[in-house]
């Protein structure tokens, strides 16, 4: 199994996600067929790494996977690469579990991982040493031993630190980023994803030429073995049928694991993409599946596609099987409030969405089944929660199809609104081995038409 290399640091906005897209484009660049991973529930940097690669860009997460699942998933999806590349979160030893056990430093003694360290240097010089070296005897089973200085204000700067480096410690420093003022990516990346970032490009490309011109890239690139091939074929199917799931992909919504989705087609289900801003309405759907993403930036647009919200409206009302998560939520309320203005949503749940500065719900969430439609009960589910939206009831209540055990969701008890055939939740499920929530919602579809489970 080939080696991914583990990019990490001591602690969240060090780098990370900037080094991991540059090396990503250069070596797609470099004809290399590469796989990225991203460590934990994200949406936002898997976009980047994905465009970045020209390859989807996979979640690797304790809190939904078992170790063994997270490495058939490396396995599987890097079968065919010459370079894997794993974006970690936050500290390479930072986790929920005190153990570490769903930590960085667990994830890279699981799949072998080489680590690379970016460490923010700002305000630091003679104390990386004890820093790097801490780092490194906390756990000797790891492979840790680069690092790339990041946030270097002057070559002054920079020769205090290479110093200490070299007479402290036995790191090989790969390169050293300088510090950028009002560097675009680090000011707006975590917020905008590639679906709706409009220079998407041209911050790629700014992006590429900061880490190539900074570090000594090419030591961190194997030899290539194979030539560049199509990727990621869809695993065989292992039931045919002619239902067709509608997937909302646009400016508006595009938060979807790629597994997800390839696992829709793989129990035998065609995805047919629909644009809630530019559409007419929907035709020739059997469900429907709308994901997050951040309709309240696109809410003036969406509320003008009056026939989409109608088109929509209407399948839920004669018992579409329907899935909203979160930004899919927003959009089946009556209204959403941004920026003291007040746009019309589809109006099939009498509900507002008010937008906050703040996050309501945020980080990992555990929902147990109640009454659910997909015909479950007491499950246990780990799920995954960001959200700045909170709902305001108006004249209807309705039924949750979860209790909260950890989260907010709706209301800090409970999530997943109940309407006909349809669920909305602020939680985003992920389809694993835990819950295969894919395989559910596709039986709910079957049995809403009359056909045997799968």
């Amino acid at each position: 199994m080939l080696k991914p290399l583990l990019i990490s640091s001591t602690k969240k906005s060090s780098g990370k996600t900037i080094l991991s897209i540059g090396l990503s484009k250069i070596a797609n660049d470099l004809k290399y067929n590469i796989q990225t991973f991203k460590k934990g529930p994200d949406f936002i940097d898997p976009s980047w790494l994905s465009y970045a690669s020209s390859n989807p860009c996979y979640n690797l997460d304790f809190n939904t996977m078992s170790s063994s699942e997270i490495a058939k998933m490396y396995r599987e999806k890097s079968k065919n690469s010459n370079l894997n590349i794993i974006e970690g979160t936050k500290g390479l030893y930072d986790g929920v579990s005190i153990t570490g056990d769903d930590s960085n430093e667990q994830l890279a003694l699981l799949l072998k991982a080489e680590i690379l360290l970016i460490i923010d240097c700002e305000g630091m010089t003679r104390g990386i040493a004890p820093l790097l070296n801490g780092y490194k005897s906390f756990n000797r089973k790891l492979n840790i031993n680069r690092v790339v200085l990041n946030n270097v204000s002057t070559s002054r700067h920079e020769i205090k630190l290479l110093s200490a480096i070299k007479e402290y410690t036995d790191f090989n420093v790969i390169g050293c980023i300088p510090k950028i003022k009002d560097f675009i990516v680090e000011r707006h990346l975590g917020l905008i994803p590639t679906f709706q970032h409009t220079q998407k490009r041209k911050v790629l490309s700014s992006i590429t030429t900061i880490i190539k011109r900074s570090i000594n890239y090419k030591s961190l690139l194997p030899k290539i073995t194979k030539a560049k091939e199509s990727r990621n074929v869809i695993s065989k199917r292992v039931n045919k049928s002619s239902y067709t799931i509608g997937v909302a992909v646009d400016s508006a919504f595009g938060f979807y694991y790629p597994d997800d989705l390839e696992k829709i087609e793989k129990y035998g289900c065609k995805i047919k993409r629909i644009n809630l801003i530019k559409d007419k309405q929907i035709t020739s759907l059997d469900a429907l599946f709308i994901g997050g993403g951040f309709p309240e930036t696109q809410a003036r647009d969406l509320e003008k596609n009056k026939s989409m919200k109608k088109s929509i409206k209407d399948a839920i009302e004669n018992g579409m099987p329907t899935y909203a998560e979160c930004g899919g939520l927003m959009y089946l309320a009556k209204t959403i409030k941004f920026k003291n203005s007040k746009m019309k949503m589809c109006g099939v749940f009498d509900i507002d969405i008010v937008m906050h500065d703040k996050p309501i719900g945020r980080g990992y969430t555990k929902l147990i089944t109640n009454n659910h439609p997909w015909g479950m009960s007491l499950e246990k589910i780990n799920a995954h929660e960001f959200h700045y939206s909170s709902v305001r009831f108006n004249n209807k209540r309705y039924k949750y199809a979860y209790n909260i055990k950890r989260g907010y969701g709706i209301n800090g008890k409970s999530d997943g609104l109940i309407y006909k055939n349809t669920i909305a939740s602020f939680s985003h499920l992920r389809s694993t081995e835990q819950f295969n929530w894919v395989k559910n919602f596709i039986n709910f579809i079957k049995e809403n038409n009359g056909k045997t489970n799968i």
